[in-house]
């Protein structure tokens, strides 16, 4: 049954290995820019970074797998980019706001935290996978 689920949900290609890597880089530089809006440099606080970085990495892991955000459908129109990569984000960033409210982060998720980065991470993860729809053949 596992199998089944997991070939439904994850297309082995280099497309998808494109599709994570560039998914990686936008949550890392959206988290990237918010560090230092914030008066934090993450080249100066590498560990501090990582540990932001790390409730929405594991957000977005767990939402991707749920949601089939690297099945063949990913990148088969822009209405289904935009789709599973915003579902997938918005999944994730509750994901990575509630982590960030325990003790197991630093930081916290004021209501405030939280809709910034839902919708900044929303519009960004929006644009990069519409992006890589579109120029799919």
């Amino acid at each position: 049954m596992s199998s089944v689920f997991a070939t439904g949900r994850f297309d082995r290609s280099p497309a998808t290995a494109g599709l994570v890597i560039g998914d990686v880089v936008v949550i890392t530089g959206l988290l990237w820019m918010g560090s230092l809006r914030h008066d934090v440099n993450p080249m100066e606080t590498p560990l501090l970074f990582a540990d932001t970085l790390a409730p929405f990495l594991i957000g977005w892991v767990v939402a991707s797998l749920v949601l089939g955000a690297y099945s063949g459908r990913a990148r088969r129109s822009l209405r289904d980019a935009a789709l599973l990569g915003g579902g997938t984000w918005i999944i994730a960033a509750l994901i990575g706001t509630g982590l960030r409210a325990t003790s197991l982060f630093h930081g916290n998720s004021p209501l405030s935290f939280v809709l910034v980065v839902t919708g900044l991470g929303l519009v960004s993860v929006v644009i990069w996978r519409g992006l890589v729809a579109a120029v799919t053949p």
